[in-house]
């Protein structure tokens, strides 16, 4: 596991932001086969999406040749209400960037199958070529999409039932209402994430301090599934100094020393 630690969030999802855009450009040089990313919700990845688009608007880079998988989706939320996890996306990604329409790929909340539905989108994602990276963020108990604490870190995508805490921490996008939060959503299971070949899960602010210390030096298990990361061969997490403050000293200077040896790839 890398950990990528900076100043703040502004620093991390810059970090982010140039990463992806380098493995895309990387993937591009090689071959003319596409680039297939998972991407995220929520307030933590907003301004890595945000220097993508700036990105794409200058010339820098294209999604035209990019795929695109969510993680997850409000099971019986209209795709057209503000807080659908279609309309985030489109919101603050894809309605300013290259990427094609038919490239695009989020769990259908309102299908007549739940189960047939996430049956057909991890088909989708083995057609497709699987993973080339994955970008999640880790909610306060580290859990990764949807995938709450105990989860299987074999789970594959499915329905599954929101815990209080969740819906609570969400409830601030539904005008306070813990009532109004979703009790079910569509997820990509841990071992659907950590199948990429590479995982990048950004982690901000001081709420994800405990998360961290768990996934970074707790055992790999399934009351934090970020700590199913340790096992994957080419998983970063994106960090802020607030974030990264619970794990040890040394852990810290650790990462630190790696980073400074190796020097900033973006």
């Amino acid at each position: 596991m890398k950990v990528v630690i900076r100043e703040n969030s502004a620093e991390g999802s810059l970090w982010a932001a140039r990463y992806i855009a380098a493995r895309i450009r990387e993937k591009a040089a090689k071959t003319d086969k596409p680039f297939v990313i998972g991407l995220c919700t929520g307030s933590t990845p907003i301004e890595t999406y945000a220097e993508l688009i700036r990105m794409v608007k200058a010339g820098e880079l294209s999604f035209k040749n990019v795929i695109s998988f969510n993680m997850d989706e409000y099971v019986g939320l209209p795709e057209s209400h503000p807080e659908s996890y279609h309309s985030f996306m489109h919101r603050y990604l894809f309605d300013h960037i290259d990427e094609k329409p038919e490239n695009i790929h989020i769990l259908n909340g309102n299908a007549a199958d739940p189960v047939a539905e996430c049956e057909a989108y991890e088909k989708a994602i083995v057609e497709a070529g699987g993973f080339d990276l994955f970008l999640g963020g880790v909610g306060e108990d580290g859990h990764i999409a949807f995938n709450e604490p105990f989860s299987s870190l074999e789970s594959r995508t499915r329905v599954v039932t929101l815990t209080q805490d969740t819906r609570e921490v969400n409830a601030r996008f539904f005008d306070g209402d813990f009532n109004q939060v979703p009790a079910q959503a569509m997820t990509v299971g841990v071992a659907t994430v950590l199948s990429a070949r590479e995982v990048v899960i950004l982690a901000f602010g001081s709420k994800k301090a405990r998360a961290l210390k768990d996934a970074i030096e707790g055992p790999m298990s399934h009351y934090c599934t970020l700590s199913g990361l340790q096992g994957h061969p080419a998983g970063t997490i994106v960090c802020d100094e607030n974030s990264i403050s619970e794990v040890k000293v040394s852990s810290y200077r650790y990462f630190k020393a790696v980073e400074a040896a190796e020097g900033s790839i973006v």
